[in-house]
């Protein structure tokens, strides 16, 4: 469940809430996955110490620093760069479904293929977080194969609170994937769930 989606500036207003960024660092690319597949788009996402799929990004104080340099202070931390982010970036914010009191900022930029390849072995070698909160990062696969592999299964994997909401906004709203792909995935991906917990039975 995404939640309600509220202004920036009402966000802000809020009191007694936590704050938390997050984002998605994309790129366009012209590699082919086995030289046949264009891969056409890198969409970094991330395995989190829990096991779930999430975005970059954390808790932040609005209190003491805008959500931008908070965001950024956390992207340093867990991928090892401090990307520079601004209010440009910014999309939307949403109050949590459901307690504690918590309300979510997501941002998405563009890149360069060669600023992520520098992001993907930063996050290995410089993040302070790697191995602690963050396990790794990982390619968000845009293309669907013909058993059903590449999107449709990333998307039946578990995604932390609202996040698979927010990948899939934002690949429809970036032009990253059509929308007939995006709903087709989301289809292929609901049934593999329900296989996968038919058969846990």
């Amino acid at each position: 469940m995404e939640g309600e989606e509220i202004s920036r500036g009402e966000a802000l207003s809020r009191e007694g809430y936590k704050h938390a960024c997050h984002i998605l660092l994309y790129a366009d690319t012209s590699s082919k996955l086995f030289r046949k597949i264009p891969i056409k788009h890198i969409v970094l996402m991330q395995m989190r110490f829990d096991g779930l799929l999430g975005f970059p990004g954390g808790l932040v104080k609005p209190s003491e620093e805008s959500l931008e340099a908070g965001l950024i202070r956390e992207l340093q931390e867990e991928i090892g760069v401090a990307v520079p982010v601004t209010v440009d970036d910014y999309v939307s914010s949403r109050l949590a479904p459901s307690p504690p009191l918590l309300i979510t900022h997501f941002y998405t930029k563009k890149m360069t293929e060669a600023q992520l390849l520098e992001i993907e072995k930063a996050a290995v070698s410089k993040a302070a977080d790697h191995g602690l909160e963050v396990l790794g990062m990982v390619r968000v696969p845009l293309y669907t194969m013909r058993n059903g592999g590449g999107l449709s299964w990333f998307l039946s994997h578990s995604f932390i609170s609202n996040s698979r909401a927010q990948l899939l906004g934002a690949l429809g709203r970036l032009g990253l994937v059509s929308q007939g792909a995006l709903e087709e995935a989301v289809r292929q991906a609901e049934q593999m769930r329900h296989t996968h917990q038919a058969d846990l039975h």
